[in-house]
């Protein structure tokens, strides 16, 4: 499938109605076209891997196109220069969430840049970074626990961070790597209690959201009897 057949098809499928709704959940509704992701990841198996169309689309600035490109952009060939570039572009919390956990946590340059873009002051790449350790706890299997306790004063410094969309990616973060096995979750329920005496109202939110989900029944039994079989 070629580019300008794609564009074309992405246009038909315009949904401006859809558009005006995901306005209200915060998704940036400039050059957006409205269309699901259920309807863009079909779209997306068609067309398989193709890193070159994956950079076409993503310099078309719609939204929607950017999303495509995601998810068909093969992670082998993504460079720290691209991560850096497409991190530059995010301007909603859906494009940066989507990049970071569908495609840049799958390859080997996530871990670097999760330092990297945590001291960002922009909103979305800040964010990215946060997103990204939440996509690495899902996604990288062979990670062992160390590599997930670099990220611990990251998560704790950057939960004074009032912003929405940073606090509830720090919030993501740090639940994620709690529900990746016991030993985890007992090391994030330590720090979250540790960050709620923080003089900070988003540090609170952060920290009591995460305790109440980390320490629930439903999180302790999955981890119990994961730890069992292992």
């Amino acid at each position: 499938m070629h580019y300008e057949e794609i564009i074309s098809k992405l246009k038909s499928l315009s949904d401006p109605e859809a558009v005006k709704g995901m306005a209200r959940y915060g998704i940036n509704p400039k050059n957006n076209l409205g269309i699901s992701i259920y309807k863009l990841r079909p779209i997306a198996k068609e067309i398989g891997k193709d890193h070159d169309l994956a950079l076409k689309l993503w310099d078309s600035g719609i939204h929607d196109a950017r999303l495509l490109a995601c998810f068909i952009e093969d992670p082998a060939k993504v460079t720290g220069e691209q991560m850096d570039s497409w991190a530059n572009d995010f301007d909603s919390w859906d494009i940066c969430d989507q990049t970071c956990t569908s495609l840049f946590d799958l390859t080997p340059l996530a871990w670097r840049k999760v330092v990297e873009w945590a001291e960002r002051d922009e909103e979305f790449v800040k964010r990215g970074a946060f997103s990204l350790i939440a996509g690495l706890a899902v996604h990288d299997k062979k990670a062992s626990d160390k590599k997930f306790e670099q990220f611990f004063p990251l998560i704790k410094k950057h939960s004074i961070d009032e912003r929405n969309y940073v606090k509830k990616a720090v919030n993501w973060a740090l639940r994620n790597i709690g529900k990746r096995n016991l030993a985890l979750n007992k090391q994030m329920i330590k720090l979250s209690e540790e960050i709620l005496k923080i003089d900070s109202k988003s540090a609170r939110w952060i920290a009591s959201d995460a305790i109440r989900e980390l320490k629930s029944e439903k999180i302790q039994i999955r981890l119990n009897n994961k730890n069992k079989k292992v």
